[in-house]
């Protein structure tokens, strides 16, 4: 298991500390194998070197740790940063108003949902913050992302046991084709809520 990733050796090396690391870190915008982390630790879990409830404990509180600081940090100075240097990365002031709409609307849904989606998962506390979701509402709702994300992965680690190397290699074979898939899955739900609304009688 060592030699899948540098950073992942972490995990067996510091155990639940290892693991709250990269769970908190990836959780404010910081590139690092949290998923890949908490399917290692669930996977040493199984042959008893960590405690799965330790392992899912400590990944839980870890992932809303992080978001709540990516939150501190948007709603600090987030939205000043994106206004004057979103343009570089094609977040011009008229995509982050639409965005700021989308998050008033569905924002409760997306911040439970972004933890499954690679690049969300980074920046769902800071989106939160910077655009003005209310504090209370970003803890119970990405406390609820959290608890499933961590118990997805947290059972699949721990049940393949011997077989976790070769799961976390078909994880990273395939997460692109997860990716695209929760993409058009976003754009069809996107395009029945638009059809819906349109539908609606003024």
């Amino acid at each position: 298991m060592s030699a899948l990733d540098p950073l992942t050796s972490l995990v067996p090396h510091y155990g639940y500390l290892g693991l709250a690391l990269l769970v908190g870190v990836e959780s404010f915008g910081v590139p690092a194998p949290g998923e890949t982390a908490v399917i290692l630790g669930a996977g040493y879990a199984s042959h008893g070197q960590l405690a799965i409830v330790g392992v899912a404990v400590t990944a839980f509180l870890a992932a809303v740790t992080g978001d709540s600081i990516g939150y501190l940090i948007g709603r600090t100075g987030g939205r000043r940063l994106i206004l004057r240097y979103g343009h570089y990365l094609r977040l011009t002031p008229e995509r982050f108003a639409r965005l700021e709409a989308v998050m008033s609307r569905h924002g409760p849904k997306l911040v439970s949902v972004a933890r499954f989606v690679e690049g969300l998962r980074q920046f769902n506390g800071l989106i939160a913050g910077a655009t003005g979701m209310p504090w209370r509402r970003l803890v119970v709702y990405n406390a609820l992302g959290a608890a499933a994300w961590v118990g997805v992965w947290a059972t699949a680690g721990y049940l393949a046991g011997a077989h976790i190397r070769a799961v976390v290699a078909d994880l990273h074979r395939f997460q692109w084709y997860v990716l695209a898939a929760a993409a058009l899955a976003a754009l069809a739900f996107a395009g029945w809520w638009q059809a819906r609304r349109t539908a609606r009688p003024s």
